[in-house]
């Protein structure tokens, strides 16, 4: 959990913060959040995926807190938010919640990305009043609402019955990931990057992964095993992009395509040829872009002269 493990130097360093809060959800857990960027510039909420933290979204960071206001925080065990008994879908919209609360103004309006279980978060909160106040547009990357261990692509098999109990058994393994090894990083990016990645792609998620307790890896991997957000894709009522790489093994682009076809407001869908399922560390301008092109059509900026 320490931000020690990360990388020191270049575009995957976390940026430090302008400031930090802690925000706590309805059941207490208490969720470590980042500010970065002026005040009162155009917000923007990142939610990270599983076994993840804020670090994982340092590159947007750092592209997007020169003119926005960026709000990451760490899901409830991971990075610097404490671990806690609770862990479901119903978990991760009252955290999400309690976060927009905790950072944005009364009535104040962000994109909010989610990636992976990020992306999750954000359709678990879909139908929430809170949620509904705050957000002005959404940005799904790399997710899907159900059926994600059967539709899995980590294990070189043929779809079934066998292939998604393995599956099962190998994300939701309580085995300690261990040091960064040459070894484990071969492994992180076979299940989860693009061929193509380049290899300080590949440490930066490296560190971040293996940061996670398994305890916490564990436990998650339960509830994503079990995800049945469906009807709450059809509750995402604003304006929403969708992302995917097309050697996404996690969360191969099938998911994406559900997506997009199940959204009430669908601002397209983007399936990036050669990335695999980290795609804000993949394909970092891109995303970036996405984020600030969904600002500019969906926030109004309050001047002096418009107010």
């Amino acid at each position: 959990m320490s931000r020690l493990l990360h990388v020191g130097s270049g575009p995957y360093a976390p940026p430090a913060p302008a400031r930090e809060l802690t925000a706590v959800s309805a059941d207490g857990a208490r969720l470590h959040v980042e500010i970065h960027g002026p005040e009162g510039a155009p917000a923007v909420v990142l939610a990270h995926g599983w076994t993840c933290s804020t670090a994982f979204w340092a590159a947007q960071i750092r592209a997007l807190a020169t003119d926005h206001r960026v709000i990451a925080y760490d899901q409830r065990g991971h990075g610097r938010s404490p671990a806690h008994p609770a862990c479901s879908t119903d978990a991760l919209a009252d955290d999400l919640e309690a976060v927009l609360g905790a950072a944005l103004a009364p009535g104040e309006q962000a994109v909010i990305a989610g990636h992976s279980m990020g992306g999750m978060t954000v359709m678990a909160a879909s139908a929430r009043a809170g949620f509904r106040a705050h957000a002005a547009a959404v940005l799904l990357c790399s997710t899907g609402s159900s059926q994600l261990v059967a539709a899995s692509t980590v294990l070189p098999m043929r779809p079934g019955r066998l292939r998604t109990w393995l599956t099962r058994r190998v994300l939701g393994s309580r085995a300690p990931l261990g040091p960064v090894t040459p070894l484990a990083r071969r492994i992180l990016k076979y299940a989860t990057m693009g061929p193509g990645s380049a290899p300080h792609m590949v440490e930066a998620c490296a560190r971040i992964v293996h940061a996670c307790p398994r305890a916490v890896r564990h436990t998650w991997s339960n509830v994503l095993d079990l995800l049945d957000l469906d009807h709450a894709v059809r509750e995402l009522r604003v304006p929403t992009v969708v992302i995917a790489g097309t050697a996404d093994r996690l969360t191969p682009p099938v998911h994406a395509r559900a997506l997009a076809a199940a959204l009430p407001q669908c601002a397209g869908l983007v399936e990036l040829p050669g990335i695999g399922h980290m795609t804000p560390v993949e394909a970092p301008e891109l995303v970036t872009g996405k984020i600030r092109e969904l600002v500019h059509a969906h926030i109004r900026v309050v001047t002096e002269e418009s107010a």
